[in-house]
């Protein structure tokens, strides 16, 4: 059997269904009759999940090593991951908007993947003996882990920015002698805007609705991204123990070392302005939309400098 070409079939099932189910995530957030469409979003990520999982299963034993071994087979497990994460996140709080932002990215992977790559970066190679090691498996895994669960977590402060300054704004068109716009707290911003909202009124009714879904968006970002900081320092710790093995020294400063470290501290910092609440709403999810351009750096935009320890089997 050409397992080059199931494995081709596969990946481009999981892009026609990343782009059917697209559309029915955003067709069931903009059109009421939509909504009865959402559960078969649900049943495609399902079967985009296993197509990936079968492909890099596939390629495990036909290679006999753990696929994580260059960028076509680490993107595919970060889709992988973003679509597990998903479906975790969906069963559990039953809401639409995590696949309305979610897959969006998840097809613009694919679609990288299949379009962008040439043949020769997708052909699995023997192994450099540096990479030859358990800790393969162990440190590329967490960190990709950790980078879909705190991209996942980012996308989620990106869409609580959006809603809130739209919400901002109507409130302030509707209540100009209000300084509502000077509110960044959320909370202290909700009980200013619950003294103005005549509940009986139906569009400020809505607008209240939208307010209990920013405080929802809000804890759901934080709780995502307070999964993924441990995996990513679990990750980084394990990263240094193998580098010390296979290079001789635990820190190199080498510059995917460098953006790993950059991206800890700035999810680090958003942690603790959460935990001790100096900072709520706006302000940590400014934070966490940084984080999410410093996570595509760390992971993509320093390989394709073509440079660093880290550069072997990506781009040169």
């Amino acid at each position: 059997m050409n397992w080059s070409l199931v494995e081709n079939n596969l990946i481009n099932t999981s892009f026609v269904l990343l782009f059917i189910t697209l559309l029915i995530y955003w067709f069931s957030i903009a059109f009421t009759n939509f909504q009865m469409l959402t559960n078969w979003g649900t049943v495609f990520t399902i079967i985009i999940n296993l197509c990936l999982s079968t492909t890099l299963l596939i390629r495990w034993i036909s290679n006999a090593y753990f696929p994580l071994s260059n960028l076509y087979e680490s993107l595919i497990f970060l889709t992988w991951g973003l679509t597990l994460i998903h479906l975790i996140l969906e069963k559990e709080n039953n809401s639409k908007l995590i696949g309305a932002i979610n897959i969006p990215i998840s097809l613009f992977i694919i679609a990288f993947t299949s379009f962008a790559l040439p043949p020769e970066m997708k052909a699995a190679r023997p192994l450099v003996p540096a990479l030859r090691s358990n800790w393969l498996m162990m440190h590329v895994s967490i960190m990709m882990i950790s980078y879909a669960t705190l991209i996942v977590g980012s996308l989620l402060s990106i869409l609580f920015l959006i809603i809130f300054k739209t919400n901002t704004y109507k409130l302030n068109k509707q209540s100009s002698h209000e300084q509502i716009g000077h509110y960044h707290d959320l909370s202290t911003s909700i009980l200013h805007k619950r003294n103005i909202i005549n509940v009986n009124n139906r569009n400020n009714y809505f607008m209240f609705n939208k307010l209990n879904i920013l405080q929802n968006i809000d804890y759901l970002s934080y709780r995502v991204i307070g999964l993924g900081f441990p995996l990513l320092t679990i990750g980084i710790i394990a990263g240094a123990v193998w580098a010390n093995e296979a290079w001789g020294s635990y820190w190199s400063w080498d510059p995917k070392e460098t953006w790993a470290l950059i991206t800890w501290l700035i999810f680090a910092a958003y942690l603790h302005s959460r935990l001790i609440k100096s900072w709520k709403g706006e302000k940590p999810a400014i934070l966490a939309s940084v984080g999410f351009i410093v996570v595509w750096i760390c992971y993509l935009g320093v390989n394709f400098l073509g440079k660093g320890l880290h550069s072997y089997g990506w781009i040169s």
